[in-house]
């Protein structure tokens, strides 16, 4: 597994995972379309941290264009494969879906062939948390039905986990998708809440509190998740010997294809969160209590059975000192120009 591609690797999860791989001697290529969906001077700033490795190459490119895709994979024929490049975002699935066609979808099968046709020993994917749509018996577990996603972003992971599966079915390629539950930490996402909240605060202004703050979030550092990552990548899938069609496994097959979710396994009210950031920032936040947004779902709790016992790992990074973490950053970045 020397040679890896990273797509998004411009983004919160593709840059930390990229540093990470780089330290430990890996060759990296990451693909990056650099979009606006949020401030591309933060993924500028992001991929400065590694864009002169040696053993790094950066290409600005979307997944969507098919012919650039095939060309990426035959000139330089990885050992494996990291998809983080997505649309992102339950919310903004509402007013802009094609956006997530385009990219999670049609991106994603570009994906898929390029390992398909390339020899590719592993592709590990993101799919998300919000798979799990209107369940409501928790923890979630990766053998629950996921058929009942809430927003088109849902759709469109539980839609990339499926593609993944016929591809490993039909040409036997080990894939492993993983759920990651509402990732936070340095370099995070400014259409986060945990980024929201610190800007809004800082700037004397109302934070909006969905849910009336009657949301449970199993906030997952960034460092825990690229843990994961790392382990699972290093591990291809291999086909259950154990499944039963009579009684199928939704997190495993007989293909060489597995699901795990990666989660802190500790939910947190969300109120309790804001409290987080209020103490790490010494001020007191203004508060702004708003309903249930489309899309969203209450709470979010993490069953990680699987990958303990599969890995040996499980996400640990107590959300107090994650959010005081963040806060130090967002300061060393914002405000120490």
């Amino acid at each position: 597994m020397n040679k890896i591609l990273v797509t998004g690797a411009a983004g919160f999860i593709g840059s930390t995972l990229i540093i990470r791989l780089l330290d430990r001697g890996n060759q990296v290529v990451g693909v990056d379309n650099h979009n606006n969906y949020y401030d591309p001077e933060l993924k500028e700033a992001r991929i400065l941290r590694f864009n002169d490795h040696h053993n790094y190459k950066h290409i600005r490119m979307d997944i969507e264009d098919g012919p650039s895709v095939e060309r990426l994979f035959i000139e330089n024929q990885f050992d494996a494969v990291v998809n983080l490049a997505a649309q992102a975002g339950v919310r903004y699935s509402i007013e802009n879906p094609l956006a997530y066609i385009n990219t999670n979808i049609v991106g994603f099968t570009h994906i898929l062939e390029g390992c398909r046709h390339n020899k590719i020993k592993h592709l590990v994917y993101a799919s998300s948390s919000s798979v799990y749509g209107s369940n409501t018996k928790m923890p979630f577990t990766t053998n629950q039905n996921v058929d009942h996603p809430l927003s088109l972003y849902a759709a469109s992971k539980k839609a990339n986990e499926l593609m993944a599966h016929t591809y490993s079915h039909l040409y036997d390629l080990p894939t492993t998708g993983l759920r990651f539950f509402t990732v936070y930490g340095p370099w995070g996402r400014p259409d986060m809440a945990l980024f929201k909240f610190t800007k809004a605060i800082l700037a004397g202004e109302k934070i909006q509190i969905f849910n009336h703050g009657k949301h449970r979030r199993d906030f997952t550092y960034v460092d825990d998740i690229v843990e994961g990552v790392i382990r699972v990548l290093d591990k291809p899938a291999q086909p259950s010997m154990s499944w039963n069609s009579d009684e199928p496994d939704s997190s495993s097959s007989s293909a060489p294809w597995k699901i795990y979710n990666i989660g802190n396994n500790s939910p947190v009210d969300l109120m309790d969160y804001v409290k987080a950031v209020e103490s790490a920032l010494g001020l007191k936040a203004d508060k702004e209590f708003l309903p249930l947004q489309p899309g969203d779902v209450p709470d979010t709790f993490a069953d990680v059975d699987d990958l303990v016992n599969d890995f040996s790992y499980k996400p640990q990074m107590p959300m107090v000192k994650g959010v005081s973490n963040f806060i130090k950053w967002y300061k060393d970045y914002y405000l120490n120009d």
